[in-house]
């Protein structure tokens, strides 16, 4: 390759970029522009209708926002209801949730039986896969190998740009079932290669449901309990769906309007959860919780917990952001129901343990942050914990790796992208466009002798 001199200062040049690209906040006011399509008084824009999930966390009474205990709906169905009828019957539930968002209805033995075999002889990679996509193109970070490798099995599917209905839900089944072994062979790649570990890669156990693979692919000697899995099981079905407003699922929906074919609208929802503001929360928290425990002697002691906090509301510790991670979340307003049920089961797994001490402590900042939050900032609005506040902690709990938190969030979600995916293509008819508001003023073209 010739030695070549180039003069191109892209410093100055974006430094210039940055100021052609500002625009006035109030400008904002004047056009009524909704920022990320949310309302003034913090509520969705509605760009939709759906049948697939109801997210309530408040209602409009008399024209004012009044909260309520937070409900997801699955299909007409609480989540609620939905886990306890499986925890009362001992069973795992997470295919049964998969079935339901992208059947519309509940299963009967018969098909679950058949889905969930369904599910098993579909989660082997084409042959070669893991050797070419990813022990030759290795990742640090596994979100974007998961994303990469969806988008690769585009290239092996002879059917990829067949959108009838049948070939479209097959092909949402079969990434549901990959997308655990995708995840745990870039793991273990990440491992040898980035991390100077030994990689172990086992073969598929036909007879093992989601939550047991996911675990039996991870651990060496691909020994849990059976406590362990259905601890695993409830947090896929928790987080299997969230509606078609949340930022990834969205972004599924937008992409499948304008008639791509499903790899790309999949591998598109997984880029968007693996942004900070979406999908990586659980993970910040447990920063948080790990700042906590080098900061605060006494865990029980509510008046240094408290103490703390204050210095990290007013950015004077952890981050510098100023923000209590797991608390808050834009609908949900005195309860977020995944964060009830999961906060639940984890202290019943976690009770007599070493590890009880630190939900107890993430129990503490739960219930100290809205009093705290309304002391500095002079703010009543209604806090309640979010599913991050615990999720991070009960993957720690089940020994699952810090890299693999929000792509496990991957893993759950696809069954309800998939359920967008297809209420989209069945309904929605349009490609989604909204409107942005041009402010720059026309300007006379200038030549190019003339410019400085």
């Amino acid at each position: 390759m010739p030695s070549l001199i180039s003069d191109f200062d892209i410093t100055n040049l974006c430094s210039q970029l940055n100021e052609n690209s500002g625009i006035d906040s109030n400008l904002y006011d004047k056009y009524h522009v909704k920022r990320g399509l949310r309302n003034s008084d913090g509520t969705g824009v509605v760009a939709g209708i759906t049948n697939i999930c109801n997210v309530h966390g408040y209602v409009i009474n008399e024209g004012e926002v009044e909260s309520i205990p937070g409900q997801l709906i699955y299909r007409g169905y609480n989540i609620n209801d939905i886990v306890a009828n499986v925890e009362a019957e001992k069973r795992f539930g997470y295919e049964e949730t998969a079935f339901l968002l992208l059947f519309g209805h509940l299963p009967t033995e018969k098909e679950l039986s058949g889905f969930s075999s369904y599910i098993s002889l579909k989660r082997n990679l084409p042959n070669g896969f893991v050797e070419d996509m990813i022990l030759k193109a290795p990742s640090k970070n596994i979100m974007n190998k998961l994303s990469r490798s969806v988008l690769a099995l585009y290239s092996y599917d002879d059917e990829c740009e067949n959108k009838g209905l049948e070939n479209e839900m097959c092909t949402a089944i079969s990434l549901i079932a990959k997308l655990p072994v995708i995840m745990t062979a870039a793991y273990q790649v990440k491992k040898r290669v980035f991390d100077n570990e030994s990689m172990i890669m086992h073969p598929i156990d036909y007879e093992e449901n989601t939550a047991q693979c996911i675990l039996s692919l991870l651990r060496p000697d691909r020994q849990y309990t059976n406590d362990e899995a259905q601890m695993l099981d409830r947090l896929l079905m928790i987080q299997a769906e969230h509606g078609g407003g949340n930022n990834s699922t969205f972004t599924c929906r937008v992409l499948t309007s304008s008639g791509t074919d499903p790899y790309s609208a999949y591998s598109s929802a997984i880029c968007a959860l693996k942004g900070s503001r979406h999908g990586g929360a659980n993970l910040q928290v447990i920063n948080m919780l790990d700042n906590l425990k080098a900061n605060i002697k006494n865990w029980n002691d509510e008046g240094e917990v408290a103490d703390y906090m204050r210095k990290i509301i007013r950015k004077e510790a952890n981050d510098g952001s100023g923000l209590i991670y797991g608390m808050g979340h834009a609908v949900y307003t005195i309860s977020d129901p995944r964060a009830v049920i999961l906060k639940k089961k984890a202290f019943e797994l976690a009770k007599g343990k070493e590890i009880e001490a630190e939900f107890r402590l993430l129990e503490t900042v739960e219930r100290l942050t809205p009093e705290i939050f309304t002391e500095i900032k002079g703010s009543s609005k209604d806090m309640c914990a979010n599913v991050d506040m615990y999720s991070g902690l009960v993957y720690r709990m089940l020994g699952i790796p810090e890299e693999l938190f929000t792509p496990l969030f991957a893993v759950a979600r696809m069954a309800g992208w998939a359920a967008h995916r297809m209420e989209e293509l069945i309904t929605g008819n349009r490609i989604i466009r909204p409107a942005y508001k041009a402010v720059a003023k026309e300007k006379e073209y200038i030549k190019i002798s003339e410019r400085k």
